[in-house]
């Protein structure tokens, strides 16, 4: 058997709200590889929006095929919320969601003001019964193929955060580059014998990553296979238990890597909510933002007299880049 990763981010370029990064695990068939999940999950796995009134497959593609900011989060919710059911955790509201995605985040919320008073119920587009089912189904599907999915986690990055690697790195594409490591080595199985296969999209066109790579498993010289524009490719450890490392360019078309971008967009998404909620209250006639630039810059100005009424310092809301 074989470990396969993927990880994936949502929030890297706004200036508001946090960006999350998430990471999939899967224990699969030794030759099988992230582009061969589809074929091997097609009963139970669709690249599109399930849109039967009886579920029958889980949507698992890419975020930004199955989101839009015009449209719901239906999809997003269904994948997500399955795959979780799938591991075991059923969360009842948007806080339990990110205790179970992302529970060492759970500090940073506590500490920005939006997400205090924040409730909401999930599911929010699905009957809770209707994807235990679906679970039960995908779990199916999962033991037919031989394949089991370990593990959805996530790491949300708060403005203030951000800014502070910001200032430590110099720049963002370093700064996702070790939070995505930092992040990938909370899941990394444990020297068992068995070759872990890791697939990234790639962070902000950056071609080579050896230097993060050794700086994060330094017991081991990492190996460069390849550093193209394409894919960037990396190598160590003993025969025993091989670590291979693949940036790639639209990564989100492997299972692993899609799964991490639907977990990081589905809580960016509930962030914002929250978020947007908080402003609202004390300036109901706002209009939401979902936190890229140049609304970004709309939203701060609009919102600028309250914020410092409220001394909400610009750290803790506004992402320098």
């Amino acid at each position: 058997m074989t470990y396969l990763i993927g990880t994936d981010e949502a929030g890297y370029g706004p200036n508001l709200g946090p960006l999350i990064i998430s990471a999939s695990l899967w224990h699969v068939p030794d030759r099988m590889r992230g582009d061969d999940l589809y074929a091997a999950l097609a009963d139970v796995v669709s690249r599109r929006e399930t849109r039967d009134s009886v579920l029958s497959q889980v949507p698992m593609a890419d975020s930004k095929m199955l989101y839009k900011s015009s449209g719901g989060l239906q999809a997003l919710e269904c994948g997500v919320l399955t795959a979780l059911r799938a591991l075991g955790s059923q969360p009842a509201d948007w806080r339990q969601a990110w205790a179970v995605a992302a529970p060492l985040s759970l500090a940073d919320l506590d500490r920005a003001p939006w997400y205090a008073d924040f409730e909401l119920q999930l599911p929010l587009h699905h009957a809770g019964a209707d994807l235990d089912r679906l679970a039960a189904r995908f779990l199916q599907g999962l033991g037919d193929a031989g394949v089991r999915l370990e593990q959805v986690r996530s790491t949300a990055v708060s403005p203030e955060r951000f800014n502070d690697e910001l200032d430590r790195w110099g720049n963002k594409a370093t700064a996702l580059s070790t939070l995505t490591l930092d992040l990938i080595k909370t899941i990394l199985p444990p020297g068992d014998g068995q070759d872990v296969f890791v697939s990234c999209d790639k962070h902000g066109g950056r071609q080579r990553y050896a230097e993060f790579l050794q700086a994060a498993f330094p017991e081991y010289l990492v190996e460069i296979h390849g550093e193209c524009r394409s894919h960037s490719l990396y190598r160590w450890g003993p025969s025993t238990r091989r670590l291979e490392f693949c940036f790639l360019e639209k990564a989100e078309r492997l299972l692993p890597v899609a799964l991490a971008s639907m977990a990081s967009k589905y809580l960016r998404e509930l962030a914002m909510l929250a978020f947007n909620a908080f402003w609202r209250k004390h300036l109901p006639n706002l209009r939401p933002t979902a936190g890229y630039p140049e609304d970004a810059r709309r939203f701060r100005k609009e919102i600028a007299a309250c914020q410092e009424k409220l001394g909400i310092a610009d750290r803790i809301l506004w992402r320098n880049r």
